[in-house]
Formats: C-alpha cells, sequence, structure tokens
C-alpha cells in the first residue's frame, strides 16, 4: 500500500500523537518515514521609537533557533521509529505556510502518504484559528491520514 510515509511534527503534545499513528501505520505497512519541520521564513523585526519588538533580531539568531526547534521536533520521530524498527529520515523546510512546506517536503521526498494529528476543532474555532490539517487535506494529492 504505502512505501514512504511523511509525518509532519511542531513539536506539540498533539503532534505527538500523530507521530505515533504514523510510525505505527509504517511499521504494519513495511513503509519508511520521513519527519517533517516546517519553520517560517526570517521577517524583520518592528521597530517603533527606538525599541525592538521580538526577541530574536537577527537572521543568524533566527536560523540558528530554528534548527534547534527542529532538531528537538525531529528527534521525536527518529526516536518513535527507531524504536518500531522503520526507517527513518528528516528534513526541515522553510515556507510561508506550514502546510506549503509539508505538500513541498512530500512532493521533495517523493512520498506516497501524508501522516499528521489535528486538534479536531470545529465550527468557529476551526474557521477563526484555520487548521493546516484542513489546507494539507484541500491542497494534497496524496491520502493524508489524520490523527485526533
Amino acid at each position: 500500500m504505502f512505501k514512504h510515509i511523511l509525518i509532519s511534527t511542531d513539536g506539540s503534545k498533539l503532534a505527538a500523537k500523530g507521530i505515533k499513528a504514523g510510525v505505527k501505520l509504517a511499521a504494519a505497512l513495511g513503509a519508511r518515514v520521513t519527519g517533517v519541520y516546517v519553520s517560517a521564513p526570517w521577517t524583520t523585526p518592528m521597530y517603533s521609537e527606538g525599541v525592538v519588538y521580538g526577541p530574536i533580531n537577527s537572521p543568524q539568531e533566527y536560523k540558528r533557533a530554528a534548527e534547534r526547534a527542529a532538531k528537538k521536533a525531529l528527534a521525536a520521530i527518529e526516536i518513535e521509529a527507531q524504536a518500531a524498527g522503520v526507517a527513518c529520515g528528516s528534513v526541515h523546510v522553510t515556507a510561508d505556510q506550514p502546510w506549503q512546506g509539508i505538500l513541498k517536503a512530500a512532493k521533495a521526498k517523493k512520498c506516497d502518504a501524508i501522516s499528521m494529528a489535528s486538534h479536531g476543532r470545529g465550527g468557529l474555532g476551526g474557521l477563526l484559528l484555520g487548521s493546516e490539517t484542513a489546507r494539507v487535506l484541500a491542497h494534497s494529492k496524496l491520502p493524508v491520514v489524520v490523527t485526533r
């Protein structure tokens, strides 16, 4: 069925549920996994009256912080995959929107399915907050396995 599953993470507890489900699916199918973490591109901090707003004030600092966050989040996928005996790779992508980065990584790595977690917000909460999972579902040509 699936031979290469992309598992997305943002490092949250909810994403950990999606990681476990994605790795379990890969183990059952004899598939390999690739973990993806998406960072937003660097944006210049806002200045007002000589005061800088934002904890990170240079592109280099931002890049280091994003790489640290990605490494930590992707380690969870690598550990889970190793424990399950599943071949695993990982990729850190930069994109304006997380859903775009997830789809970009799936295409670049030639994955045949995507596994991710969802908050399962419906109604007004889903409308106001939006959902990266919903956007992946709407734009993906690949099957998407969603864990709630």
